[in-house]
This record gives structure tokens, sequence and C-alpha cells, in this order.
């Protein structure tokens, strides 16, 4: 193993070392809600300071940020092959990044609790940089984000992890973040909305509803729980107190380079190929105002049937923000998500079910998804139990089953009080290997390989593999 991933499976494993308890952090994101005076209000559009709503979009003065955009989608795939919708157009390229450093040999994570407007409970843990360019180029003409200059003047060897990654398909049109993990050795001040944590303690912190952002889940996707021989497994052992059970065992094979997988890493590349070129994806900007059952109000643009999700403006007021009183756009869901991944010990290696989905704001029209991801619609009707594949397997799942089971926000910047319930579910022995044609096995270890380039795995499948650790 390299150096690097020594440095993260350490974190990962030692719970003796951390500088402060979890128990602590939980006390501390309370603290910081109460510290921050919040107020979020929904306004008319009319009233959107510096933003202006017209036939064509809905977009800031200054030409940054991001607008609402109008779109005409024509695909081949799924049910519905053409369809309009309004959608987030936010062409910048943001930093999500951590600094990181070792205290008492465990590296660990400068986490900030960050209040977003559309947050249910406002305090989440953020990584230690979350920022738009709009953000960090000052636009805003507000203060510049802490830390900013750790990430800009990074050298080639303080970078443990460096890649771009995508964000919501359905939401936004080719939308892509840096996510960048940096290491350093000098001392370094600790504002006080900050604070140390290891791996291992953000790992059990998702085991609670909304408390890890999804910006710190997508970093912390990137981080391998190891690339390892079969025979250091036995090191593992011995590094821990883990209590292998029959999906710890599993997941440690299915996390080493020299797992025996029902599909090799070349059959998964023809796989996502084949779809890439068998599905059809075009899609064409157009006026707000033509869009084709969307209907534009004073409060709100929202499908017909209210449907979907809606979009709202909301003006806020945040304590501790660079810019403390702003109004913006946000997108509201109208109806509650579920993610999803169903996995499976195939000769005794974890193998999860991937789907290939195609969403309209996608980079390269398909991506790797969880087994079940609705997020535009009620997965609990009886037309959604028989028509997505898998939906009545993960919510009949056995309780002995659910290996992960929370609910997980949205980004809080863009989506206002978006949360999906997010689950892993360890199917028994006599699962079915066969699998609808846009469905396939690929272990832990493949879908690594795949998240070290762009635009792969999706930010759903990557939230839920953020929350894997060896003793779930």
């Amino acid at each position: 193993m390299n150096d690097h991933i020594n440095l993260f499976l350490k974190s990962l494993l030692d719970r003796e070392n951390s500088l402060n308890k979890t128990s602590y952090a939980l006390e501390w994101i309370r603290d910081q809600n109460e510290m921050v005076e919040v107020k979020v209000s929904q306004i008319p559009f009319y009233k959107l300071k510096n933003w202006k709503l017209t036939e064509e979009k809905l977009h800031h003065e200054s030409g940054k940020f991001f607008s609402i955009d109008g779109i005409d989608v024509k695909t081949n795939a799924g049910n519905v092959h053409h369809w309009q919708q309004p959608i987030i157009n936010q062409p910048e390229i943001g930093y999500l990044g951590f600094i990181t450093k070792e205290f008492n040999g465990v590296l660990h994570f400068l986490m900030q609790a960050k209040i977003e407007p559309g947050n249910i409970n406002y305090v989440q843990l953020s990584p230690s940089l979350q920022a738009t360019r709009s953000n960090y180029s000052r636009v805003h003409k507000g203060n510049a984000p802490a830390y900013l200059e750790y990430f800009q003047n990074a050298t080639k060897e303080e970078i443990l992890l460096d890649q771009l990654q995508s964000e919501q398909g359905a939401r936004f049109l080719k939308k892509r973040n840096r996510n960048i993990i940096i290491k350093i050795e000098k001392e370094i001040e600790v504002l006080e909305n900050f604070l140390w944590l290891t791996l291992a303690q953000i790992k059990e912190l998702m085991r609670y509803d909304n408390v890890i952002n999804m910006d710190t889940r997508t970093v912390i996707s990137g981080i391998p729980l190891g690339d390892f021989s079969l025979e250091s497994i036995e090191v593992i052992r011995t590094m821990s107190n883990i209590c292998f059970t029959k999906y710890t065992e599993a997941l440690l094979r299915s996390s080493s380079y020299e797992a025996q997988s029902y599909n090799s890493l070349n059959d998964v590349i023809l796989f996502i190929t084949n779809q890439k070129c068998n599905y059809d994806l075009e899609v064409q900007k157009m006026p707000l105002s033509d869009l084709k059952d969307w209907v534009i109000g004073e409060n709100s643009i929202h499908h017909k049937d209210r449907k979907y999700f809606e979009i709202i403006a909301a003006d806020i007021k945040i304590g501790n923000r660079e810019v403390i009183n702003w109004s913006q756009p946000m997108v509201r869901p109208v109806q509650e998500g579920i993610c999803a991944f169903i996995c499976k010990s195939i000769n005794g290696v974890l193998h999860f079910i991937v789907q290939a989905k195609l969403e309209c704001g996608n980079f390269d029209v398909i991506e790797f998804a969880p087994t079940v991801q609705c997020l535009t619609d009620n997965y609990r009707t009886e037309y959604s139990l028989g028509a997505l594949p898998f939906l009545k397997e993960v919510l009949n799942a056995k309780p002995e089953n659910i290996i992960f089971d929370t609910f997980q926000s949205e980004e809080g910047g863009r989506f206002y009080r978006e949360q999906n319930k997010s689950m892993v579910i360890f199917a028994d022995e006599g699962f079915p290997i066969e699998l609808p044609e846009n469905y396939i096995w690929m272990t832990y270890s493949q879908m690594q390989t795949f998240m070290k380039h762009n635009n792969y795995v999706n930010i759903q499948a990557r939230s839920l593999l953020s929350a894997l650790t060896f003793d779930l």
C-alpha cells in the first residue's frame, strides 16, 4: 500500500488517539447551532436582490454564481423520451477541500461547522473549504473563505487526493467540483467554527441523520478503504478490534485489488461503453417562459401537477458567513427520495448492484448510480413499486440485512431542506445473480478505480460509498 492509503487506513481504524471524542463533536455542533442566528424566508421573485427573472432565465446581475435555465431533453432511454424542465446552470468548478494533519500519529480532518440556508438543521459538518469560484473570487464583495490559501498554494507533495467529481445530474447542468485533500505539517490556527476529527469519527457521524453534509461525503468517498493484497487482510485484523462478520469479511475482500470479481474491470468498461453508445442524450437550452408543463408564478416556478421540485426565492440572514444577508433562488423538493445499494457476497467478495443511469445534466450521458435512485417522484406509489427494479427488495429488507439507514441532506447552498433516505442492504445468499440489462455487479475496489477518473460514479452513489466502513 502507498503511504497515502496507510494514512487514511489508520485514521479509519484507530479509535483511541483522536483529539476530540465523537460525543464532544455532537455537543459542539449543537453549540454552534445556538451561537449563530439564522433566518430563511421565502419571498416573491421580484424581491430578490441583484437577481433578475426574465423570460429567458433567472440569473444574477453579475453574470456569476449560477442561473436557473430552461432545457429541452430528448433521449431514447427509459420510459419518457422527451421532457422540459428548469435546471441549475453553474459552469464554475469550485473547491471542496480538506486540510489534514497528523496528531498522535493519526490523520485528522479539519471539519467546518457550516450553516447553509437550505440545511434542515442549519449546521452540518462540511469540508475545511467549500467554495465556488464566485465565492473565492469575492464577486459577492464579502470576505474570502477561510483557509483558501492553503489549497491555492498546495504543493504536489501535500496533495493526498485530487479529483473532479460531478454534482446531481437531474438538477445541475454538467456541474463539477474539485474534490481535494491536502496534508500539512506546520501549525495552523483553528477558527472557532472548525474542529479536528479522524476518518473513523466522520463515518461514525454519518450514522446520524443530516450531520455530515453532502460535500463532505463526496470528498470522503474518494478515500479507499484499502488497496491491499488478500494476505494483508490478516494485518487489518491485528490493527483493530473489528468484529469480523460475513459482511465485514466480504467488504475487506471487495476492497482488495486482488479481489476475485464477478465481472472483470474490462467487462465493466465494455458495459459502460456500450451503455453510452446505445443511449442518446440531446439537451438544448430554451427560455424558462416556454417550458411545457411548468408554471412561472410570483413565488415559485413549479410543475403544473406540483410534482418533482420547484424553484423558490429566499431571503437569508446568517451571522457567520462571508456575507451575512443576501437573497437567492433555491430548489425545493416536492416529494421524498431514496438512494440505496443492494450488495451481496459472491465467492466471498462483496459486490454491489450498480445502475447505469442517464440524467439530463450528466457530463457524459451515463454515470454509475446506486441500485435504487428515486429523487423526483414519490417512490411508495403502486406504479413506482412495480416499475423501479429492486425498490420492493429495498423497502422490504429484513432489519438484520440493513447495513446503513439514515436520512442524508442534499447540498444546502442550492437545495432547500432536501433529504433522501440512504440505505445499504446486504442481501441473502439466495438473492439472484441475474440483473436487468442496465445493471451490473461491481466490487468496491472497481468503483474506486472508476472514481479516480472524471464523471463515472454519480454523487448519490458516492454519498453511499462514503459511509462504508469495516465496523458498520
